[in-house]
């Protein structure tokens, strides 16, 4: 892939989507999807219901193949990958349902994140030798300190059951486990779904500390536009499986399209995203 200059970014995006388009039946959920992130940046995808948005989310992460155009990290194709040569590759995500382990502890879930990153073998982990067992106890200090990012609560309830834990504290625990896989970019789907006023404002500060101390690129989806509006370098916006306007937050609030398409008068014709993203919004 060449060397770009887009919107004051030189070099390749850190995540490039080109035309990519996803078909059900005949139905069409994206069509002809452009999208670039830069390193470190934050971009949000928003959209009505059925615009298409955790149907991208599953593009990138290899749950769905693209019936066209390319996805690209690092300038590298994804397509054909399957889901976890994805996380090995430096992506990781979390989803707009919790998808955690409840009959497992919080450090456990969190320690489930660091498969791909470990180096035991089933003989190793079998006579749990000298190199496991100091490997086992890197990987625990590692969750640990994952935990640590989002205060001392978690820590102190690491051996608890995740079941037992609040909505907003569930939602920590699934960024953690995702934080163990040692991503390059991260998504996050709807990561303050659920949550109140307070919740809210505390999880947007971290996904700030997760771009600003960790360095992570961050691609989310948010129905909360206060959120995205006030966390978002770019936005972009889909309407109909379709990309309608992308800019700085200012310049979409403005958008004659997004704001048609938010009241409900599509932008293109065409009835919405089929049953299988039900579950998206």
């Amino acid at each position: 892939m060449s060397v770009e200059q887009v919107n004051g970014h030189a070099g390749i995006p850190m995540l490039d989507l080109s035309k990519v388009t996803k078909h059900f039946g005949g139905l069409a959920a994206v069509q002809d999807v452009d999208l670039q992130v830069w390193p470190q940046e934050i971009v949000s995808i928003i959209g009505p219901n059925g615009a298409g948005k955790t149907t991208v989310f599953n593009l990138i992460t290899a749950i769905y193949r693209p019936s066209a155009g390319d996805v690209r990290l690092g300038g590298h194709t994804l397509v054909g990958l399957s889901p976890d040569q994805i996380v090995r590759r430096g992506i990781a995500r979390t989803f707009q349902n919790i998808r955690l382990f409840n009959n497992m502890t919080v450090l456990e879930n969190v320690l489930v994140g660091q498969h791909t990153q470990l180096k035991a073998t089933v003989l190793g982990s079998l006579f749990h030798t000298p190199a496991v067992v100091r490997e086992e106890e890197e990987a625990r200090k590692r969750a640990i300190e994952l935990l640590s990012f989002f205060g001392s609560e978690l820590v102190t309830r690491q051996e608890e059951y995740v079941i037992n834990l609040s909505y907003a504290d569930k939602r920590r625990v699934e960024i953690a486990r995702a934080l163990a896989s040692n991503p390059k970019l991260l998504l996050l789907d709807e990561p303050t779904a659920g949550m109140n006023e307070a919740e809210t404002l505390e999880a947007v500060k971290y996904v700030r500390r997760l771009r600003d101390e960790l360095g992570l690129t961050i691609l989310l989806i948010e129905h909360k536009l206060a959120v995205t509006m006030g966390i978002s370098d770019r936005i972009s916006v889909l309407d109909y499986g379709r990309k309608i306007a992308e800019g700085l937050p200012e310049e979409v609030r403005r958008d004659e399209k997004v704001i048609a398409a938010y009241l409900g008068k599509a932008s293109t014709g065409g009835e919405k995203a089929p049953v299988d993203e039900k579950a998206e919004e």
